[in-house]
């Protein structure tokens, strides 16, 4: 049996790719950039994909004749990410770097963070300077789009323990309330073969208020949050939490 160390720990990406980043997900993200009325932007736009792990909304993004650079901390995702840009003959700057750290003051129209790609730090400020950092990203007028699974939206799905299977291989998530719903704790087992390896990760989950007032926090305006990709109101038929906001001038 072996154990990763989480979100931070290369080997976790590893080990679990394949059920993170399914063929399907990335055929997901091609269909929502063609649909979506939240992910239209204009031609040629600045697009920072933070946290972009494999490049699953990077790489069509860049295809779409978009000038994209992808920030991730794990090098085996930005690995992914370079190879599937190649195979798809898409032109995307790669950087490795934190995301509460990365610098780009003004440098983008447009960034995104997918996925669920937010609350991972252990201490809530952390995420707090993260939304800082989009914003410091943005150029007067940028928009910020941020999608995640919701704490309403986690209500509804946190029991009973999930479990999905590819091929031969079969994961099983179980998901735990701590905090007074503050954070969610899942722990993962993946059996593959005869091999067993087991994952924990624990992040703050946040509701639509508490996301809003923490954009606002971080300085953006006319801050929007809605219930899927396809504009819906964040409401008992959402899908996801999708935050659109705008740095202003």
């Amino acid at each position: 049996m072996t154990r990763t160390g989480g979100f931070q720990d290369d080997d976790f990406w590893t080990e679990f790719h394949d059920f993170l980043f399914s063929e399907q997900r990335h055929e997901q993200a091609e269909e929502l950039l063609d649909t979506s009325p939240l992910l239209a932007f204009p031609e040629r736009s600045r697009v920072l994909d933070l946290c972009c792990g494999p490049g699953v909304f990077t790489v069509p993004l860049a295809r779409r004749g978009h000038r994209v650079t992808g920030v991730d901390l794990s090098p085996a995702m930005l690995d992914r990410a370079r190879k599937r840009s190649a195979d798809a003959g898409a032109e995307v700057t790669y950087v490795r770097a934190d995301a509460r750290e990365y610098e780009a003051p003004g440098g983008f129209d447009v960034v995104l963070n997918m996925f669920t790609s937010f609350g991972y730090f252990e201490d809530p400020a952390d995420n707090a300077r993260m939304l800082r950092t989009m914003h410091t990203c943005l150029a007067p007028g940028g928009t910020l789009v941020l999608d995640l699974a919701g704490k309403e939206l986690l209500a509804r799905r946190v029991t009973p323990p999930k479990v999905v299977r590819r091929g031969d291989d079969l994961m099983v998530q179980t998901d735990t309330v701590l905090d007074e719903w503050a954070r969610l704790r899942s722990e993962w087992v993946l059996v593959r073969g005869e091999r067993v390896t087991r994952a924990t990760l624990t992040w703050f989950v946040y509701s639509a208020v508490e996301l809003r007032r923490m954009a606002e926090e971080a300085g953006f305006g006319r801050v929007e949050v809605f219930g899927g990709f396809d504009g819906r109101p964040y409401d008992e038929s959402a899908e996801r939490l999708v935050l659109r906001a705008v740095r202003e001038a």
